[in-house]
């Protein structure tokens, strides 16, 4: 909207109004600050996560399993299948489709609100929803179906508290009014439904926003389905036991994926040399986050900041923020804990504890590391390592001597490790599955930051318009005094 202002007052009237309201325009940009760092956290936070889940479903997977030490099986077309073959699998070339991943079912509820059109929090009793005292609400989990039923004092932390013990996850996020509700395993069995309710039942969901009339949305919990040649197998979760081999569904692929098992015995120290390749670049990875200079003072770039910068100024400027976001982060901090109390624990086997450093891999000293890799594991005489080459390989000696020791050793490490990382990648009220960080939490909170940001722009535009009606005002009156001195001084002008 153009505005016409200062034109018989001679003042700057944006600059003046741009003054007044400045204090609400810092609100704004320092919500749309937060937004946006919040948003580069997440995607921060989707490329750590992306190398930890990389790490925990592929080679550290298939060696909690002897088999893999045994026979090799080689996904020649396509990584979303991983195999691991058994001791029974038989040697040659095999098809697989993928037909679909299992699902956890999942209910998303609808935006719900008090009679009285109020907020509703965790304290809010549900007969002030409108829901009638002596309603049951029936929910069908694990073959059982567990009645809640409502009374005059039951609080929306109460009746969240009831789904938990029904064997659901459940959760009221107060700051978009809405229920959300989700099985805590994959599978078809494993799925829940609100069904088989009292006297007014439906009435009670429908004003929780948990039925899709009220405008909830939801998935239902559903099997992985893979044919192998030509069959076809179904499993609550993505891994399937078939003929003693494991085979575990990393992605969806339309493709016909090819498997070639064979024998090999020479193959263990690959898998595990390759494995702790991985394992070093992704704890290298995790300890550069964590350790990454301090962005104190940087702020993501208003606007008005970004048109008096070069181009090459803001990307230098967004990067020192980005790099430093998971800096001394407590969950990263947690996830790097697990992994390396994991790693150099002792394995007991026939009664002896081993280590790693029994088969010559350990880390370096602090000081002849390098920044960042104080963590990571070498192998002596790897010879693509310049740390450990020169070193004894008591790793192929030990394979060579003893493959049955070598075997049990590194599946009950990577067992430990898998195990420890399971817990840490458990689904919650505030993280999906497979996910080390709180995922569920950041996308609520950035969306709340939309609101806000709605809120407060509409504000400053409000207190942008008062000021201007005022000084539109003055100007007029500015205008009508000037033509009223204007005409008083031609009376008495002389001809």
């Amino acid at each position: 909207m153009m505005r016409l202002s200062g034109l018989s007052s001679g003042m700057d009237t944006e600059s003046i109004v741009s003054a007044l309201v400045s204090a609400k325009k810092t609100k704004v940009d320092e919500a749309k600050q937060a937004q946006t760092k919040l948003e580069w956290t997440q995607d921060a936070w989707k490329d750590m996560n992306s190398k930890i889940y990389g790490l925990y479903s592929g080679k550290l997977s298939n060696m909690r399993f002897s088999t893999a030490y045994n026979k090799k099986s080689t996904v020649t077309s396509n990584s979303a299948l991983s195999v691991v073959s058994g001791e029974g699998a038989v040697t040659g070339a095999y098809t697989a489709k993928i037909k679909s991943m299992a699902k956890a079912g999942y209910l998303t509820g609808a935006e719900i609100s008090a009679k009285d059109g109020g907020k509703i929090t965790g304290d809010t009793k549900l007969t002030e929803l409108g829901i009638l005292e002596g309603s049951t609400i029936g929910i069908q989990f694990g073959g059982k179906t567990t009645q809640i039923a409502i009374d005059d004092t039951m609080t929306m932390n109460q009746f969240v508290s009831k789904l938990r013990e029904a064997g659901v996850n459940a959760n009221f996020d107060e700051g978009n009014q809405r229920l959300f509700v989700s099985a805590k395993e994959t599978g078809e069995a494993n799925d829940f439904l609100f069904a088989g309710g009292g006297e007014n039942a439906t009435d009670a969901l429908n004003k929780l926003g948990l039925t899709a009339s009220s405008g909830a949305t939801r998935i239902k919990g559903s099997d992985a389905e893979l044919e192998l040649n030509g069959a076809t197998f179904k499993s609550s979760t993505n891994a399937f036991t078939i003929n003693g081999s494991t085979y575990t569904i990393n992605a969806m692929t339309d493709e016909e994926i090819s498997i070639t098992t064979q024998n090999d015995t020479s193959g263990i120290y690959d898998m595990i040399k390759n494995f702790f390749d991985e394992y070093n670049e992704t704890i290298n990875a995790m300890s550069s986050a964590y350790n990454a200079d301090s962005a104190k003072g940087y702020e993501p770039l208003t606007d008005e900041q970004m048109e008096v910068m070069t181009e090459k100024q803001i990307e230098d400027w967004e990067t020192k923020i980005k790099d430093s976001l998971l800096r001394k982060d407590s969950t990263l901090s947690s996830v790097m804990t697990t992994m390396r109390n994991a790693m150099s624990q002792g394995v007991e086997i026939d009664g002896e504890t081993y280590y790693l450093s029994d088969f010559g891999i350990g880390t370096a000293s602090y000081f002849e590391a390098e920044d960042n890799e104080k963590y990571a594991y070498h192998i002596d005489g790897n010879a693509d390592d310049s740390y450990s080459s020169g070193k004894t390989d008591k790793l192929k000696a030990a394979i060579a001597s003893d493959p049955e020791l070598v075997t049990k050793f590194f599946t009950k490490l990577s067992a430990n490790l898998y195990d420890g990382l399971t817990e840490k990648m458990s689904s919650s009220d505030y993280s999906s599955m497979y996910k080390v960080y709180n995922d569920k939490k950041m996308k609520s909170d950035y969306d709340n930051y939309e609101k806000e940001i709605k809120e407060l722009e509409k504000k400053l535009s409000a207190a942008e318009d008062r000021y201007y009606k005022k000084f539109s005002a003055m100007e007029t009156a500015l205008s009508k005094l000037n033509s009223s001195a204007n005409a008083i001084s031609g009376l008495f002008t002389t001809n």
